[in-house]
């Protein structure tokens, strides 16, 4: 019975999120028949503002769960969507491997989960560029292929904004092993981080 009510409120309230961002933001949605409507996925996108990871799991057209900061629970509204979403939330100064955990079994039950490889809004500015390779290691040790996100525009309302779909990008080759080298996973990161900064500067 819970589980089902859940459902019915993910339907109601990604309704109104949905609605809100094609009003208020004039959201436009492009490439989302790159998305596979079946197996594991991976979603990674440019993080710009506390919109973007109910925007991408209203968007999708998939089921996900979203890696998020532990953080956000102090705030009604964001406790509220994570309990709804299934969110998985990180204790980011603290080595805590359970969020890790969920998210693989996440991923090797053919499901799907959502992160920013930057960790942070804006974390290619704050971060000197550097990306963290959780998004690397998650689709490696799972074979997730990654759809690369572009979220464009200046996120003000009454602005033209888009969120653009990639084509899934497949590591499987790198999965050689099952330990997973950090030049590897460094070259991953990379080549995620090139395909969503690509798509961040499309022209709408």
């Amino acid at each position: 019975m819970k589980e089902f009510l859940k459902k019915i409120g993910r339907v109601i309230v990604s309704f109104l999120i949905r609605t809100y961002c094609k009003i208020v933001y004039r959201v436009k949605i492009i490439g989302k028949e790159n998305i596979p409507q079946e197996g594991n996925l991976l979603f990674c996108g440019n993080h710009r503002t506390y919109l973007d990871p109910p925007l991408i799991i209203v968007t999708a057209g998939r089921y996900m769960r979203f890696l998020a900061k532990e953080e956000l629970k102090k705030n009604p509204l964001f406790a509220f969507l994570g309990f709804l979403y299934d969110g998985i939330f990180v204790k980011r100064d603290e080595k805590d491997i359970g969020p890790l955990k969920t998210a693989l079994k996440t991923l090797k039950d053919g499901k799907c989960v959502g992160l920013f490889p930057e960790g942070t809004r804006n974390g290619l500015e704050k971060n000197d560029g550097k990306v963290k390779n959780g998004a690397a290691y998650l689709a490696l040790k799972t074979n997730s292929k990654v759809v690369p996100i572009g979220i464009v525009g200046p996120a003000k309302p009454f602005t033209k904004n888009a969120i653009i779909y990639g084509k899934p990008l497949d590591f499987s080759e790198y999965a050689t092993s099952k330990k997973i080298d950090k030049e590897v996973e460094d070259k991953v990161s990379e080549m995620i981080m090139n395909e969503i900064i690509k798509l961040s500067k499309t022209e709408i």
